[in-house]
């Protein structure tokens, strides 16, 4: 048998290897985990199992709706039987203006209409968390030479023109976009509006400037309130018209007359028996909101008083465009 002998400093040289060795391999084991970007964070396990509790996917297709009065923003998902379901209430932090549509760059309105966002218009690297952009200006907006950019749904709670959550909200809802993306939606609707556009809500503001744009925007309100899916939206003769069948060449001028349109017939919604609970539930996330809804009604108000004071004064008739007779 052979016997090694090492000095003593042969030894400590070992020692010092094996040391190394085994703190390398503590290292390699305890590592930090990949750091995964928000716009690839998975939906959170709470999220997932409110989903799993109301028979939706992940993936099936959603709708949103926002409500700028109540500072509200609502995703619905898609399930089985084609029809949307209420998932959750988010509230918007902060939105910048009043109510009424954006008309021009600068003037920090944001977007009121019928908006369709696609997966080009996510914003996984914005400067404010995460957001995907509205789509404003769209063919109808541009009808009436309406500008601006960069309108978005995004985080930071800071708004000039735009809709921003706080932080976690737009992650969970940019979230929920993306997984209905890659379970193959190519598109979703946006319906901006300046109040749940109940009869009596619109009713308070018959003689406001806008009140004939807020007419056609609850006809949108409606059709998803009977029918629980979004309509099909056309743009001729710089207006919206609201629930309609596409003709075969499947766009229509903005600025041109309106073909013959038909109107799709579709049995209002009716949930299956066992599921009218599910139907019928809304949750609402807790979270600030800059905006008071009672401060934003009353300012709506003051300013269609001080515009019939206005023309009671003059005697004069304002402009159709002032009216949104044009919209």
């Amino acid at each position: 048998m052979r016997l090694i002998i090492l000095s003593a400093q042969g030894a400590a040289r070992v020692r010092g290897l094996l040391v190394a060795a085994f703190t390398g391999s503590l290292l390699a084991a305890c590592g930090s985990p990949p750091v995964i970007p928000p716009a690839a964070q998975p939906l959170a396990n709470e999220t997932l199992t409110l989903l799993a509790k109301k028979g939706m996917t992940p993936s099936a297709p959603i709708f949103v709706r926002i409500f700028k009065e109540e500072s509200e923003l609502e995703v619905w998902k898609a399930r089985d039987d084609g029809r949307f379901y209420h998932f959750k209430t988010y509230p918007i932090c902060n939105w910048s203006g009043e109510l009424g549509p954006k008309v021009i760059q600068g003037d920090k309105q944001a977007p009121e209409g019928f908006y369709t966002v696609s997966q080009q218009q996510m914003k996984p690297d914005s400067k404010f968390y995460l957001a995907f952009n509205l789509g404003y200006p769209n063919a109808y907006d541009r009808s009436l030479n309406r500008t601006g950019e960069a309108l978005m749904v995004h985080g930071k709670c800071k708004s000039a023109g735009c809709y921003a959550m706080t932080d976690a909200l737009a992650e969970e809802i940019y979230g929920l976009a993306r997984e209905a993306f890659l379970g193959g939606q190519t598109s979703f609707e946006v319906h901006a509006l300046p109040f749940r556009m109940t009869n009596e809500k619109l009713a308070r503001f018959k003689g406001h400037k806008w009140y004939p744009f807020w007419t056609t925007l609850k006809q949108g309100y409606d059709y998803f309130e009977v029918n629980r899916v979004p309509p099909t939206v056309a743009i001729c003769e710089r207006r919206y018209v609201v629930n309609v069948v596409m003709p075969a060449w499947g766009r229509v001028d903005p600025e041109g007359r309106c073909p013959a349109f038909r109107r799709p017939l579709l049995e209002p919604f009716a949930p299956r028996p066992a599921e009218w609970q599910i139907a019928q539930e809304r949750i609402t996330v807790p979270g600030p909101k800059t905006r008071d809804a009672a401060e934003v009604a009353a300012v709506a108000a003051k300013d269609q008083e001080a515009m019939g004071a206005a023309y009671t004064t003059t005697g004069a008739l304002p402009p159709a465009s002032a009216l949104g007779f044009n919209q």
